[in-house]
């Protein structure tokens, strides 16, 4: 049986879609999402971000950064980070809006708040069926090469996941538990 993949970080557009991009180029079934409100990007300074809505494509948004400061957003890798976007799928998508994709066997979180926006969504959406999922918290810094770790992360784990027959042989799903991983290390921590 094939496993579904989902990639989850707050905007949808760096370490999420790190790890998509990753997993897709070998083959896996992977979506990627985010779990803001809307999407937030680098501006000029802290207090001047730029921000979209989900569902704004990665398209426009590279244009509308060519044409502000094409120096500013290439030096920071903005451009860069969404000409590989548009490459893997047309625009950013909302995990708390993406009930019609279907259920997923394994899903990545990349930051503590982000695992929780996920596991409180799950807690909420109404049951339709009893299906195992595994949620995973990468703990990873918003930065490129911190999410190219990440990514290489992720799919190592997903390898490791595939390769175990009894995955789907488990009947209970604690959610308050998540495993959370280092550069060096992993450990089970428990909420």
């Amino acid at each position: 049986m094939k496993l579904r993949y989902a990639m989850v970080c707050a905007s949808n557009q760096n370490r999420s879609m790190e790890a998509h991009a990753l997993l897709h180029k070998i083959g896996l079934d992977v979506s990627s999402y985010g779990t803001g409100a809307h999407v937030k990007l680098p501006g000029p300074s802290i207090r001047e971000p730029n921000i979209y809505a989900f569902g704004t494509p990665y398209q426009v948004m590279l244009n509308e950064l060519k044409g502000k400061d094409p120096h500013l957003y290439k030096r920071n890798g903005l451009l860069q980070m969404l000409k590989r976007n548009v490459s893997v799928k047309e625009s950013p998508q909302r995990w708390q809006d993406n009930a019609a994709d279907g259920a997923f066997d394994v899903i990545f979180t990349f930051e503590e708040r982000v695992f929780i926006a996920v596991i409180e969504d799950l807690d909420s959406r109404e049951q339709k069926l009893t299906k195992t999922v595994l949620v995973i918290n990468l703990n990873v810094k918003d930065n490129h090469e911190e999410a190219a770790i990440g990514a290489r992360l992720a799919l190592d784990l997903c390898q490791k996941v595939r390769s175990r027959e009894s995955f789907h042989s488990c009947t209970v799903v604690n959610f308050k538990t998540s495993l959370c991983f280092s550069r060096s290390a992993w450990s089970l921590c428990k909420d």
